[in-house]
Formats: structure tokens, C-alpha cells, sequence
């Protein structure tokens, strides 16, 4: 899905990074100019704006190890040796050679390459067409163009529809409903136009997801980590939870409830055309840091009167086997 303009493209210097740079320093160089150039902290200013498409761009690509292999062969092939057209002394590009086949040169009508590695034909496509393979002007699809967009949790969760800026055009689409941190979605037909009546390529949208303090995702269901008191786990209690809606749901803790016991309450995940997930509860026991003097007499009373039980018995049996 490499795009023509690669050629042009620095994306190693959009990230401020080296050639040679490791997966982990594009990604921290990415979260800190994403973070800097984010529009709503840079609101009406254009400048930043563009920037951050550019810095979403060029991350989508180093990020994915296919593609950053395959912009550095086409950066190389750029950047090194060139064609001559026109005879000797007449030091060219490839759009001096192109042109010249096909009678444009440089006053007349310039040769378009298609997408290097996607459908509709790449370089070597090009090549065997010009020497040898017969040129072929059929319907071709236009190149699939690679973007980034970062969303909020709620977003991800409900399935918004974002908008995304791609040459000098306005493109919206809805995400999936529970659409996870790194996850490449394709939306047919928002990349560049075809030519020859061909369809056009496609968006390839990377979405990045801000972590929220309370809920996280997986599918449809909604997990949460929900604090008890001690009372509360030995005893049993009925305990009021949070939803993403803003309501909150009552839900039952058995008596005798450990720590890190997970509790399913039905139908309180997300919703899609796919059904209804669930909320899945993790009761985590609270320990106070600080007792007062009546508290510590009850506990010591309590220890007394629960015999010292050795809670990790079978523990050192286990780990003897």
C-alpha cells in the first residue's frame, strides 16, 4: 500500500528520529509529538494541525515493519542512481524517462506510476510493461493511503465517527464499536482516486485509544476493578458500580468474596449489531493503612478468636511438589 509520494517524504525526519531507529523510539517519538500537536490542545491553529497529520502518517508506516521495509526500498531507490533521458549528457528522473517513452517530456504530459505493492499494479508491474509485458491501460485502483487517529475510550467504546483530513479533503468514518488500542481498520474507497475508471484505493486507519482510569475493553464486555472492605468480603454486601452510561448498578458480593474474584453483571457492556457485552467486575479487598485503637482491638479479637489460621499451608505444599 505504499503511496507514489513516498519519494518526497521524510517520514524519519517528520519524527525528529534516525534511519536506523528502534520500533520503540518511533513509538516515543510519536506519543510525545502526537501529544504536543494534539488539536485540542492546539485549537485553531492550522500549522499544528497539519502537523499532526504528517506525524500520524509517518508513524502508521515505521510503526509496521512490512511497510517501513518497503518506504525505505522505495526512499533507496529515490534517492540513489538515476535514469538519463535525452541522450548523452542528459541526466534525468524517472519522470525524464517516462516522459520521453510516451512522447510527454518535460513540456508535455508527465507519466503516473501506480501504487508500489498494492492492487492495480506496482513498480515492477511498471517495469515489465515498458520492457517487454505490453503497457496495459485498463481500469487500475488508486493507491490505499495509511493514516492514524487517536480517540478516547468512550469513542473506541461506542463506535464514534471521526474525522480525518487526507489531501486537502475531509473524510468521516464510524469505528467499530469496541475497536482496541493499535487496531488497523480498512474503509473501502477513501483512498486516492482510481484511474481508467478504476475504483478508488483504500483508507488504512491505525486508531490509537487513551486508557480511561476506570473501564477497559475486551469486545463487548467491560472490565473494572472495583475496591470492597474487608467487612464487606467476609460478610457479604451489596455494593453500587459504575457504567460507562453514568448510572450505576447494584450487584451482590458473597460472603467470604477473595480478592481478585471476578463477578459477571449481564448486559452491562458495550452494544452492537453483534449483540450486548457484560460488565466483569474484580473485587479487590481494600486493607487500611491506619487503625485507630478500637479498630486494633477488634482485629487482635478477631485473630484470637479465628485460632491463627496459617492462610498459606497449602502454599508451601505446592511448592515443594
Amino acid at each position: 500500500m505504499a503511496s507514489q509520494d513516498w519519494f518526497q517524504k521524510d517520514f524519519y525526519k517528520t519524527l525528529g528520529v534516525s534511519k536506523d531507529a528502534s520500533a520503540e523510539d518511533i513509538k516515543k517519538a510519536y506519543r510525545k509529538l502526537a501529544r504536543d500537536l494534539h488539536p485540542d490542545r492546539n485549537p485553531g491553529d492550522a500549522g499544528a494541525e497539519q502537523r499532526f497529520k504528517d506525524v500520524g502518517e509517518a508513524y502508521s508506516v515505521l510503526s509496521n515493519a512490512e511497510e517501513r521495509q518497503q518506504y525505505d526500498q522505495i526512499r533507496a531507490m529515490g534517492g540513489g542512481a538515476r535514469f538519463q533521458a535525452g541522450g548523452p549528457g542528459g541526466a534525468g528522473n524517472f519522470e525524464d524517462m517516462f516522459g520521453g517513452m510516451f512522447g510527454g517530456g518535460r513540456g508535455g504530459q508527465q507519466f503516473r506510476g501506480q501504487q508500489f505493492g498494492g492492487q492495480g499494479g506496482g513498480f515492477d508491474d511498471i517495469l515489465s510493461g515498458l520492457f517487454g509485458g505490453g503497457f496495459q491501460q485498463g481500469p487500475q485502483k488508486g493507491q490505499d493511503v495509511a493514516a492514524a487517529v487517536e480517540v478516547t475510550f468512550r469513542q473506541a467504546a461506542e463506535g464514534a465517527t471521526v474525522q480525518l483530513g487526507l489531501s486537502g479533503q475531509t473524510v468521516s468514518t464510524r469505528l467499530p464499536v469496541g475497536v482496541a488500542n493499535g487496531q488497523k481498520i480498512r474503509v473501502p474507497g477513501k483512498g486516492r482516486p482510481g484511474s481508467n475508471g478504476g475504483p478508488a484505493g483504500d483508507l488504512l486507519l491505525t486508531v490509537h485509544v487513551a486508557k480511561h482510569p476506570v473501564f477497559t475493553a475486551d469486545g463487548l464486555n467491560l472490565k473494572a476493578r472495583v475496591p470492597v472492605r474487608y467487612d464487606e468480603a467476609v460478610l457479604g454486601a451489596h455494593i453500587e458500580v459504575p457504567t460507562l452510561t453514568g448510572e450505576q448498578v447494584r450487584v451482590k458480593v458473597p460472603q467470604g468474596t477473595q480478592s481478585g474474584t471476578t463477578l459477571r453483571v449481564k448486559g452491562h457492556g458495550l452494544t452492537s449489531k453483534k449483540g450486548t457485552g457484560d460488565l466483569l467486575v474484580t473485587i479487590e479487598v481494600a486493607v487500611p493503612k491506619k487503625l485507630s485503637r478500637d479498630a486494633r482491638k477488634a482485629l487482635d479479637a478477631l485473630v484470637e478468636a479465628s485460632g491463627h489460621d496459617d492462610v498459606r499451608a497449602s502454599l508451601y505444599t505446592d511448592a515443594a511438589r
